[in-house]
């Protein structure tokens, strides 16, 4: 499991237009990188639009957002125009972004065990180390304190 202080992987990913990315293409800025496990589900979608809230305030304070599922980028274009989301969605279809920070978990649904994505937020500094984690995040007032950490390292 990566822990603060520890470089962020930097695994390649399927990123909109631009076609890929990776975390090192982010460096000289803070980066939010959130993990939810699907398009378009209440509480994924909550998320989302609570993030695209504070959108202005996370950019005024010179931090990036980009959130992460295996959904496909078609998939993520149709959920971002449907809910107006102003957040970069990146597509980890071969899960290889989601094992690098250790959010491919095992779930466990009214006794059903599968494996999916932990919903689970990385704060990285733009020197590329993670300087927070939350894991098994619960969406309520969830963006709000991710951008207090985010403000708070240019303190």
């Amino acid at each position: 499991m990566i822990q603060p202080g520890e470089r962020a992987p930097d695994v390649p990913f399927a990123l909109g237009d631009v076609g890929s990315g990776k975390i090192s293409d982010y460096l000289g800025r803070p980066l939010v990188l959130y993990f939810y496990p699907k398009d378009d589900t209440s509480g994924c979608t909550r998320e989302a639009l609570d993030f695209t809230a504070l959108a202005g305030e996370f950019a005024d304070a010179g931090v990036q957002l980009l959130g992460v599922s295996r959904d496909s980028l078609d998939s993520h274009r149709k959920f971002a125009a449907k809910h107006g989301l102003k957040v970069t969605l990146a597509s980890d279809e071969d899960g290889a972004l989601c094992e690098a920070f250790g959010v491919w978990v095992e779930k466990n649904l009214y006794g059903r065990k599968y494996m999916g994505i932990e919903r689970a937020t990385f704060l990285i500094d733009a020197d590329g180390k993670v300087a927070k984690v939350w894991r098994k995040v619960k969406v309520a007032g969830h963006a709000e304190a991710v951008l207090a950490a985010a403000k708070a390292l240019g303190d």
